[in-house]
């Protein structure tokens, strides 16, 4: 039988140990770093520990807020989940999560998102695979050229653009879903400077419509990458512009490494088809508090209907029950209801039917969805809006 572990908030006097604890998981530098002596604004960390008062275990929970259609929903991501070897097996993760959805939910965190470095400790907890980070290479010599336009201005940024900059982000990324705000407490004690080695900005009438940061690297030759962190454009034409900028790199630097955006502006241009998968970072999903969850986020205006299923959330039990959603002009309500029901969903499938990762027939499919003698179909109303994407890794 399992060891009990106590599962508390870690304090400065636990930071060093926690370090160690992650630098033994991640195989991190062993030179210690000065342990930071004040909280940091913007995350919680959890620690377990066990009788004799040893750190076992560790998780953070990120106060992210992520777009979902228009609408920042706030989210607990989970990042630096460590477990000490001699405790692995014994429950110390499922422990750690569990108080860490019942803070996040106290702080009234909606939904939760995290990379796993291993998928089947994080589903036994009710998160499920629901996107992948994609990082590709491109042969930078078979990027489109074009004639610069004579209307747009491409220059270097400095750090006076960067609130224009995160301003572009947010036009791109607000009616999408998934993606971080980027705003917070988090980002307000981020470091101002440049991002990487530079920053080239597309401007029409003075006006950003396009950015690129990026990172040169090494060399010349031909195993030289030109890293870009991001690179998006709002219109068509900025697109093509910043494309082009980057498309001359290529006598010094023959691959161009980048995450591209599904179906942005910058993508369009890109010639995907010939790209090389450099590194693909699988993302998991679950909801928090599935109320505030389907209340929080936009939904499609022409999305409209009810169903009523009831869930089973062995981790989060304030999320067990039957439930009756209703979708109607842009807005959704999930409430409790006395009602014999049908439809009976995992939260796993929950998760995966709000990321839009899935239809309700595949959920079923996949046993995450039970159904007594009706079609599962009603279900895809919790997915309208189309499927989630991260462009940040935590």
């Amino acid at each position: 039988m399992p060891e009990p572990v106590h599962v508390r908030e870690l304090t400065a006097d636990d930071l060093e140990a926690a370090w160690e604890l992650g630098r033994f998981a991640f195989g991190s530098d062993p030179q210690r770093p000065a342990p930071a002596s004040t909280p940091v604004p913007g995350l919680t960390r959890y620690g377990a520990f066990d009788d004799a008062g040893r750190l076992v275990g560790k998780a953070v929970d990120l106060h992210h807020d992520q777009w979902w259609s228009g609408r920042a929903v706030p989210a607990a991501d989970v990042a630096g989940v460590a477990v000490a070897p001699e405790a692995r097996g014994r429950g110390v993760a499922r422990a750690l999560l569990t108080a860490l959805l019942r803070g996040a939910r106290d702080r009234q965190a909606a939904i939760s998102a995290l990379y796993p470095t291993v998928a089947a400790p994080y589903r036994a907890c009710g998160w499920e695979a629901a996107g992948v980070l994609r990082t590709v290479d491109l042969a930078t010599a078979a990027l489109p050229r074009h004639r610069p336009a004579s209307h747009l201005t491409v220059r270097a940024g400095t750090p006076a653009d960067l609130p224009a900059v995160a301003d572009l982000y947010e036009r791109v990324a607000r009616h999408r879903n998934g993606m971080l705000t980027r705003r917070g407490e988090l980002f307000d004690a981020a470091d101002r400077g440049l991002p990487g080695d530079g920053v080239t900005l597309v401007e029409a009438d003075g006006e950003l419509v396009g950015y690129a940061t990026w990172q040169r690297g090494r060399g010349y030759g031909a195993d030289s990458v030109l890293t870009v962190d991001e690179a998006l454009a709002v219109t068509a034409e900025a697109a093509r512009e910043l494309v082009g900028v980057l498309a001359s790199w290529a006598s010094v630097a023959p691959t161009l490494r980048l995450c591209p955006l599904d179906g942005d502006a910058v993508s369009t241009v890109l010639p995907l088809e010939a790209a090389r998968e450099h590194e693909r970072d699988l993302w998991m999903h679950r909801p928090v508090d599935v109320a505030r969850a389907v209340a929080a986020r936009g939904w499609p205006a022409h999305a409209r209907g009810v169903v009523d299923f009831h869930l089973t959330d062995p981790l989060a039990e304030w999320n067990t029950g039957t439930w009756r959603l209703a979708v109607a002009d842009g807005a959704a309500e999930l409430t409790r209801v006395d009602a014999e029901v049908r439809l009976r969903l995992d939260v796993r499938g929950f998760a995966l039917l709000y990321a839009g990762a899935a239809r309700a027939r595949s959920v079923a499919q996949a046993g995450l969805l039970h159904t007594t003698g009706v079609a599962p179909d009603a279900l895809d109303l919790l997915g309208a809006g189309g499927p989630a994407q991260l462009l940040d890794y935590f």
